[in-house]
C-alpha cells in the first residue's frame, strides 16, 4: 500500500526534476502517473535463549519503484538497506569472493549494507514473455529445504531460518517464456557467476558439521585458500530449460539446467608443510521434474532431481583430495490437507542417494529428512499461528521453528518467533544446537 503523502512527496520531487529539464507538464503528469512506489520497513530482534544475549538488532528498508514504459512493457527496481547492531551474523565486512562484480553489496563500516536486490525488465516480444535483468528464478515449491530450487545461490547468514524469497541471491539473468499449444516452455541464460554466502569462520552460524566442513587431525598446521571463482561471462554462464503444463488435473514440469553447484568443493592436499584446503566451483546437469494435483481438500505434489556430478567428503586417509566424484538423485514427496476449520496441515519427506558410493563417503549413502507443517488462522485471519518441524532421520537432528503474526492494521504486522535446534554436533542441523533464539519482529508496508 502507498501512502498518500509519500506518494505526492515522490511525484512532486519527480515533477521537478522533469521540469527542470524542459519537459512539458503533459508529459510529467502522464511519467508521473506511470510510476508506483511501495516498500516494506522490518524490525527483528532475536536473543539466544541459553544466554539472553542478542543474536541480532536488524533494520531493513526495502523500497520498491515500478515504471510502466507501455502496456506490455514494465521496468521494476528493487533495492534493500539493512542495519545489524550486533553484527555477529557476518562480523566485520565480508570478502564477498563468491560474487560477481555486478552483485556485490555495499558496506558502510561493519553494520550498515545496501544491496540492489532486484532490476529487471518485463515485456512481450509476440506471444513470448521477457524478463531481463537482476531477478529471482523459482523452481519447485518444496518446504524448508530445496531440491529444484537452485538456480539462485543462497545466503546462510541465519543458516536456513530467513524466508526463502529473503535468502536468495537474485542474479543478473535473461528469461523467456514461450508458449507451446497448452504448454510452456522458459528458456534461461545466467551470465552471473555469484555463489553462495557462506558464513566465514566466527559468524553465529559458520558451519562445523564434519558432513560439511572436512576433519584435520589437531597439531597439524592448515592453509585455506579462497574459492576459485568462474569469471568468464559466457562460457561460466549458466542455461536451464523448463517444459510446464496442464495435463489431466496434473500440474506438470520437466526441468533441465546446466550450472555450477552454488556451494564450493572443498578438498584437502596433503604437503610436507601441513594440509592446504583449496575450494572451487564444479559444473553439474541438473535433470528433474515436478507434479502437482488438488483432490478435494487434499494437495499431492512432488519433485524429482538428478545432479550428474556431486562431490561429496571422504574420511579416507588414503584418498587423495579427501572428496569422492559422484552423482545425486534426490526427491521429495509432500501432502497438503486444508479442510479442517482453519487449520493448514502438510508434511514432506526428503531423500537422497549417492548413486555411486565408495568406502570413505562422510555422509550416508541414502538421507532422508522430514517437514511437518502446521498453520492456524485466528480473529478472522488476523491472527496466524504457525509450527514447522525438520527432522533429519539419519542424524537425528532437527529444528523446529514456531512462529505468531498479527496483523494489527492493514500494513502492520507484529510477530514473535522461536527458532529451536536439536541434535549432536555432527549433524546438518545440530552443529547450532547452541544458537536457539526467540524474535521479536515488526512490518510496516507503505
Amino acid at each position: 500500500m502507498i501512502r498518500p503523502h509519500f506518494r505526492i512527496l515522490s511525484a512532486s520531487l519527480f515533477a521537478s526534476a522533469l521540469s527542470a529539464t524542459g519537459c512539458s507538464h503533459a508529459n510529467v503528469d502522464a511519467m508521473i502517473d506511470s510510476i508506483t512506489v511501495s516498500g516494506m520497513f522490518e524490525s527483528e530482534q532475536a536473543f539466544g535463549t541459553r544466554t539472553g544475549d542478542p543474536q541480532k538488532s536488524e533494520f531493513i528498508l526495502t523500497p520498491e519503484i515500478g515504471l510502466e514504459l507501455s502496456g506490455s512493457t514494465q521496468f521494476t527496481v528493487i533495492g534493500r538497506l539493512r542495519g545489524d547492531i550486533v553484527d555477529k551474523l557476518e562480523p566485520g565486512t565480508p570478502s564477498q569472493r563468491n560474487r560477481s562484480n555486478l552483485s556485490r553489496r555495499l558496506f558502510a563500516g561493519d553494520h550498515v549494507e545496501f544491496e540492489l536486490r532486484e532490476a529487471y525488465l518485463d515485456t512481450e516480444v509476440g506471444s513470448t514473455f521477457l524478463r531481463i535483468g537482476k531477478q529471482q528464478i523459482v523452481w519447485g515449491q518444496a518446504d524448508g529445504l530445496k531440491l529444484l530450487d537452485v538456480l539462485n545461490p543462497q545466503s546462510f547468514r541465519e543458516f536456513i531460518l530467513d524466508d526463502f524469497e529473503d535468502s536468495r541471491i537474485p542474479l543478473w539473468a535473461l528469461k523467456a517464456e514461450i508458449p507451446v499449444g497448452e504448454a510452456f516452455i522458459q528458456l534461461l541464460w545466467i551470465p552471473d557467476n555469484t555463489y553462495d554466502d557462506i558464513p566465514e569462520p566466527g559468524a553465529l552460524f559458520a558451519f562445523t558439521s564434519p558432513l560439511i566442513v572436512p576433519e584435520i587431525p589437531s597439531g597439524i598446521p592448515v592453509t585455506i585458500s579462497a574459492p576459485n571463482r568462474p569469471d568468464d561471462f559466457l562460457t561460466d554462464s549458466d542455461f536451464g530449460a523448463k517444459l510446464s503444463g496442464f495435463i489431466r488435473g496434473w500440474d506438470l514440469s520437466l526441468n533441465y539446467a546446466y550450472h555450477y553447484f552454488d556451494r564450493p568443493v572443498v578438498r584437502r592436499v596433503i604437503e610436507d608443510s601441513g594440509v592446504n584446503v583449496v575450494q572451487s566451483y564444479e559444473r553439474t546437469h541438473l535433470l528433474g521434474g515436478s507434479l502437482s494435483n488438488v483432490f478435494g481438500d487434499v494437495t499431492l505434489r512432488g519433485e524429482i532431481a538428478y545432479s550428474s556430478d556431486r562431490y561429496f567428503l571422504s574420511d579416507d586417509i588414503g584418498d587423495v583430495d579427501g572428496v569422492i566424484h559422484t552423482g545425486e538423485l534426490s526427491y521429495v514427496i509432500g501432502v497438503d490437507y486444508q479442510g479442517w476449520r482453519d487449520w493448514f496441515i502438510s508434511a514432506q519427506v526428503f531423500q537422497s542417494l549417492v548413486t555411486d558410493p565408495t568406502s570413505g563417503l562422510v555422509r550416508d549413502t541414502l538421507e532422508t529428512t522430514a517437514t511437518f507443517l502446521l498453520r492456524r488462522d485466528f480473529l478472522n485471519d488476523a491472527l496466524q499461528a504457525e509450527a514447522l518441524l525438520i527432522h533429519g532421520l539419519n542424524q537425528g537432528d532437527g529444528l523446529l521453528q514456531a512462529s505468531m503474526a498479527y496483523e494489527l492494521r492493514s500494513n502492520i504486522r507484529l510477530s514473535v518467533g522461536a527458532d529451536i535446534f536439536y541434535g549432536t554436533s555432527r549433524g546438518l542441523f545440530g552443529q547450532f544446537n547452541e544458537n536457539d533464539r526467540v524474535v521479536f519482529g515488526i512490518d510496516i508496508g507503505f
